[in-house]
C-alpha cells in the first residue's frame, strides 16, 4: 500500500510552506507523524506531490531521513503538467490547479498499488490509518470501492479564521452519498457553525460528517480524475487565475454517475492543523502531550 501526500501547497493564509514548519522540539514536521502512522499501519511506500521548486529543501528537510525508514518516490506538481491537448495556461495564473489535479500528477508513481492520500500539514491521528489500511487490504482492485476517514466537523476547525471542508452526507449503511466543498465554514459570533459564499451565511450542521482528505482509492480512481480534470478546464465558470479542481469534486462526479462507491470510515479524533499562523501554538502543544502520554516516541525516528 501506499501513501500519497498532497505538499505541493503554497500556504497563502499562513504565510509559508507550513508543511515545512517544525512541530515538535526534536524538530519533526506533522507528516513525519503521518509517515510514522502510516508505516505502523502497513504502508510500505510513501509518495510526496510537491512543487518542482521545492524539491531541494524538501529532500534535505524531509526526504532524505525518511527515506531510511519507508521508499519514497516524489512527483511534481507543476501547471502545465497532463494539461490535455488544446488546453494553455491563463494568463497571469500562478495558483496550482488542485488537490484532484496534484494527485492525478501520480499516477505513475503509485501504479496498481492501492493507496492512501492525505495533506501534509493536517494531523489525522493513527485510527484513521489504521481504518483505511484495514479497507484496502481487502479492497478490490477490479472495482471502485473507495473510503474515507469522516471526520466529525466541529472537531476540525479553528478558533482563528475560516476552514474549507468537503461537507458530506452519509446514508444508514455508512455509504456516501453527496460531498460538497465549502471553501469558509467557521464559528460565527452565535456560537453557530456556518459556511459561507458569497457574502451570505448559511447554517450547517456541526455534528456532521467532513471531509479532510483522507481518502483510501484502489487503481481505478486515476480514470475519474483523467476525465474530471479535462472537464473543470472546459467549463467556463469560476475566475480561470483562481479556481481549482478539488478531488472532493471528482468523487462526487463518480458517484453521482454510479461509478463508485464510497464507504465513510468515521473517526471521533480531533484534528489539528496550521491553516494560520495562530494555529501553530496549539498544534505544537498537543502533539507533546501525545508524545507526553506515550502515544507517540519522543524522537520518531531515532530507535
Amino acid at each position: 500500500m501506499t501513501l500519497v501526500i498532497l505538499a505541493a501547497g503554497m500556504g497563502s493564509r499562513y504565510g509559508g510552506l507550513k508543511q515545512l514548519d517544525p512541530m515538535t522540539e526534536k524538530g519533526e514536521f506533522i507528516l513525519d507523524f503521518s509517515v510514522f502512522d502510516a508505516k505502523r499501519a502497513g504502508f510500505d511506500k510513501v509518495v510526496f506531490i510537491i512543487k518542482k521548486e521545492m524539491e531541494e529543501l524538501f529532500k534535505k528537510t524531509v526526504g532524505n531521513r525518511i527515506s531510511k525508514q519507508i521508499e519514497v518516490a516524489y512527483v511534481y506538481q507543476e501547471m502545465d503538467a497532463l494539461l490535455p491537448e488544446g488546453f494553455t495556461i491563463p494568463e497571469g495564473r500562478v495558483k496550482p490547479w488542485g488537490t484532484g489535479h496534484a494527485l492525478l500528477c501520480a499516477k505513475d508513481a503509485v501504479g496498481d498499488d492501492p493507496f492512501m492520500v492525505i495533506n501534509a500539514d493536517d494531523f489525522y491521528g493513527k485510527e484513521a490509518y489504521e481504518a483505511i489500511a484495514g479497507f484496502l487490504k481487502k479492497a478490490d482492485p477490479k472495482k471502485n470501492d473507495f473510503c474515507m476517514a469522516g471526520y466529525v466537523l466541529k472537531n476540525t476547525l479553528t478558533e482563528n479564521g475560516s476552514v474549507s471542508r468537503g461537507v458530506c452526507v452519509v446514508d444508514e449503511q455508512g455509504y456516501l452519498t453527496r460531498i460538497t466543498e465549502r471553501t469558509k465554514i467557521y464559528r460565527d459570533e452565535q456560537d453557530k457553525v456556518v459556511y459561507e459564499e458569497d457574502g451570505t451565511r448559511y447554517p450547517t450542521d456541526e455534528n456532521g460528517y467532513c471531509s479532510m482528505n483522507c481518502w483510501g482509492f484502489t487503481s481505478g480512481m486515476f480514470a475519474f480524475l483523467e476525465e474530471g480534470f479535462t472537464a473543470f478546464l472546459k467549463n467556463e465558470q469560476g475566475d480561470p487565475l483562481k479556481k481549482e479542481f478539488y478531488i472532493p469534486f471528482c468523487v462526487d462526479d463518480a458517484m453521482k454517475a454510479g461509478g463508485c462507491t464510497v464507504s465513510v470510515l468515521p473517526t471521533p479524533a480531533k484534528w489539528y492543523g496550521v491553516t494560520y499562523p495562530q494555529d501553530k501554538e496549539y498544534v505544537v502543544s498537543s502533539i507533546k502531550s501525545l508524545i507526553d502520554t506515550g502515544a507517540y516516541p519522543n524522537g520518531l525516528f531515532e530507535a
